[in-house]
């Protein structure tokens, strides 16, 4: 096939038609449906598995960790070698790593799966949004954006419902076979009507130093947000073996050492990146993009929404297995009222971002998140009614449909087409940086808080202070699944439901933390130029009226 078409006039029709969109749009209804689809099935896979709450977030973070620490190389490596060619690549090894995901029978293994499938992710991800920032310009680019971040949006939602009725009707290993015969059908039709795209400049000698020090960085600094509440954020705080040594309590911990790494990997990163593009070589991150208002204060917001989101997504599954005693569909069927309302914003987002701005729509997006979060925030508790969480669900929902779709169009929007790749990459690694963090950050609050709040409570049942501190480690790390149980004896009703009311403040707790970053968000898009248009995105300005 010939290269796409990278005149700088921008057409109102799409010269491949949208046939191609079938295939991508399928390609990122994969990689996000499955970074959430574990949400809901994490309980079975718990309780079958028998694993505790720090496999548990590895489970659902890996994915995102291999991800973000890939995203980058895999967008330059489009760029180089061709988009369609990875993406295709990344299809089939996400095939390949879901079979050894559905038949996996230790955490140990599941984990290694969700890893390489975090790697085909990454080698998707970047390179379907360069072909769509390639192929279609326009009106017709508005919405290509709107149908790709609706795919985001509504995918994080209806990935927790797949599962649960997979889990439920068959098993949680069904959850990962689905994947391989659509990864197949992507990958052959990708190969098939996707037309090729590459970076038309000279790129140079591959920058293999800072791919090196931009996945050591990333996956140092998700090592340590995530294990920090297992191994201690900075001394030791119990003996342990990693990596074949014995860490010592009141030592530093492996967390501290991450850290460390981490600083010095990014650091090591920016001043490498920097002195290679100045010297007129080919860069793995050009850090000049951030400069690029759009670029730079969009990037930090989209890190932002999906912290947020998959946040949340994390913890509410769970709340609702354990302590209002749904199933797995179920508690995926609630979830669905997120995607209804994702895709509710879709079509209106692009309406709206034409007769106003995509600043206008990707702020008022935030706002319907932090709404929709505080609403979870002040009405869960164990007695809560589903209709009331749908309808909170279903305004978050339209949130995530207003600023994701925008958002991923308002990034790239001033970005020089040479730089697509690059660019993308970058911006979708703060996303899964984001992603991960969410995992992460919010995880370590919830557990945390459902560690304290059990002992407290159970106390004040009257138990010795020994079977409070048992009770409490015993909750915390089956992630809350021993909840149900805790009625029979040597418990009793008053401990499980003493045990139900401290899940549920630990959530409390957690929504409201997610809501103070989603605020941070929110301010980020205020720094976005209000009336201007930079770059490329003045060929599209009559599109759309600035945002006063």
């Amino acid at each position: 096939m010939s290269e796409t078409n990278t005149n700088p006039e921008v057409s109102d029709k799409p010269a491949a038609g949208w046939t191609p969109m079938i295939f991508i749009g399928l390609g990122v209804a994969l990689i996000i449906m499955d970074a959430t689809i574990v949400n809901v099935i994490l309980p079975t896979i718990i309780t079958d598995l028998g694993i505790d709450s720090i496999d548990a977030e590895w489970v659902n973070a890996v994915y995102a960790l291999t991800f973000a620490a890939f995203l980058i190389v895999a967008g330059r490596l489009g760029d180089r070698y061709g988009r369609r060619l990875v993406f295709i690549l990344g299809g089939l090894v996400f095939a390949g790593s879901s079979i050894l995901a559905a038949t996996s029978t230790s955490a140990g293994t599941l984990i290694a799966a969700r890893a390489v499938q975090g790697l085909g992710g990454a080698m998707m991800s970047p390179t379907s949004l360069s072909i769509v920032n390639d192929l279609y310009k326009g009106k017709s680019r508005a919405i290509a954006f709107a149908f790709y971040g609706s795919i985001i949006g509504g995918m994080a939602a209806l990935g927790p419902l797949l599962g649960g009725w997979l889990t439920q009707t068959f098993s949680w290993h069904w959850s990962f076979w689905i994947n391989v015969p659509i990864s197949l059908f992507v990958a052959i039709g990708a190969w098939k009507f996707v037309p090729k795209s590459r970076a038309e400049d000279d790129m140079g000698a591959p920058d293999w130093v800072g791919a090196v020090l931009s996945s050591l960085g990333i996956a140092a600094l998700i090592f340590a947000l995530i294990e920090g509440r297992n191994y201690g954020w900075w001394s030791a705080t119990k003996d342990s073996e990693f990596l074949g040594r014995t860490w010592v309590q009141g030592q530093w911990s492996p967390v501290a050492y991450a850290f460390i790494i981490a600083v010095v990997g990014l650091v090591g990163l920016y001043v490498y990146e920097t002195r290679r593009t100045a010297a007129g070589k080919s860069a793995l991150i050009d850090f000049e993009l951030f400069k690029i208002p759009t670029f730079g204060f969009g990037s930090f917001a989209g890190l932002i929404v999906s912290l947020g989101e998959f946040g949340i997504l994390f913890s509410l599954p769970l709340f609702m297995q354990s302590v209002l005693g749904w199933s797995a569909l179920g508690a995926g069927g609630l979830l669905a009222c997120l995607a209804v309302g994702a895709f509710f914003a879709a079509p209106t987002a692009a309406q709206i971002a034409n007769k106003r701005n995509p600043r206008f729509v990707a702020r008022l997006g935030l706002v319907l998140e932090i709404i929709g979060i505080i609403g979870i925030a002040l009405t869960i508790s164990p007695s809560v009614s589903g209709w009331i969480l749908g309808i909170w669900l279903f305004i978050y929902g339209v949130g995530v449909g207003y600023a994701t779709a925008q958002l991923t169009g308002l990034i790239l929007s001033d970005v020089p087409m040479t730089k697509s790749g690059q660019a993308s990459g970058t911006q979708s690694t703060a996303r899964q940086i984001g992603s991960a963090m969410g995992t992460a950050v919010l995880g370590t609050i919830l557990f945390v808080g459902l560690y304290d709040n059990t002992e407290i409570a159970v106390a004040n049942t009257g138990a010795p202070a020994e079977v409070s501190t048992q009770i409490a480690q015993t909750v915390e790390q089956s992630a809350g699944t021993a909840i149900p149980g805790l009625a029979n004896p040597p418990g009793s009703p008053e401990i499980q439901a003493a045990s139900a009311q401290a899940f549920s403040d630990a959530l409390t707790q957690t929504a409201f933390y997610a809501a103070g970053f989603l605020m941070l968000g929110l301010l980020s898009t205020l720094k976005l130029p209000p009336g201007q248009s930079y770059g490329r995105a003045a060929e599209e300005a009559k599109l759309v009226r600035d945002f006063e």
